[in-house]
């Protein structure tokens, strides 16, 4: 029997309610958002994770929220990948971005980190950057205090937008898991891209282990 091909969609992170609403979190609520939309699946605990472990039309998605710190988070996710035998190509790593406006959204089939410390770990304990991944904007603070800024809660302005643009971020990594990252990239990468009406859910603190990676 051919076994089933396996997606890993993982948003980085730090564990706990001190950091639950905080920008540096972003990859943890659209990986929460996802799975609102996949069908029901097993929560587990492993590889220094909190995982859902589901299906799609395409096979089997696992959901994974790293919580061994942000810039531990290749500790969690290559173990998962390798456990899992998901290639490169099924691999999504979700995540904050101060180059992007806050509410843009950017899908890559790969590249450096680009000083995100998150990714740098998961690429880092992987191997190599050929993994794609999908930006969330945030913005860059006025101030140029971006480890305060990143652990910082959404002003009350972009709390109204934040669920539109966690749905939209949801979209587009709905779109790559069922079309692939080119189309994902055309459809998803274009200036004022909003999220979907109606898209159907898919069927069948130390140093050593900092919040931002510093």
């Amino acid at each position: 029997m051919t076994e089933r091909p396996t997606w890993l969609i993982v948003g980085l992170g730090n564990p706990g309610p001190r950091y639950a609403a905080t920008r540096h979190n972003i990859g943890f609520m659209v990986v929460d958002e996802l799975a609102r939309r996949f069908p029901p699946g097993e929560t587990r605990r492993r590889f220094d994770s909190e995982l859902i472990e589901t299906t799609g039309p395409r096979g089997r998605v696992v959901l994974l929220k790293p919580q061994t710190y942000m810039n531990l988070s290749g500790n969690a996710v290559a173990p998962t990948a390798r456990w899992y035998r998901v290639p490169l190509d099924r691999i999504l790593i979700i995540y904050d971005d101060l180059d992007l406006p806050f509410g843009r959204i950017r899908l890559r089939p790969g590249g450096s980190s680009a000083g995100h410390n998150g990714l740098a770990s998961v690429l880092q304990m992987l191997g190599t950057e050929r993994v794609p991944r999908l930006r969330v904007g945030i913005g860059r603070p006025a101030n140029g205090n971006t480890v305060g800024y990143v652990l910082s809660r959404f002003r009350p302005e972009e709390e109204r937008r934040l669920p539109d643009i966690i749905a939209l971020a949801a979209d587009a990594a709905l779109a790559w898991y069922q079309d692939g990252i080119d189309a994902a990239m055309n459809m998803y990468n274009r200036v004022g891209a909003q999220p979907a009406e109606g898209r159907d859910a898919p069927r069948g603190a130390d140093a050593r282990r900092s919040p931002t990676g510093t």
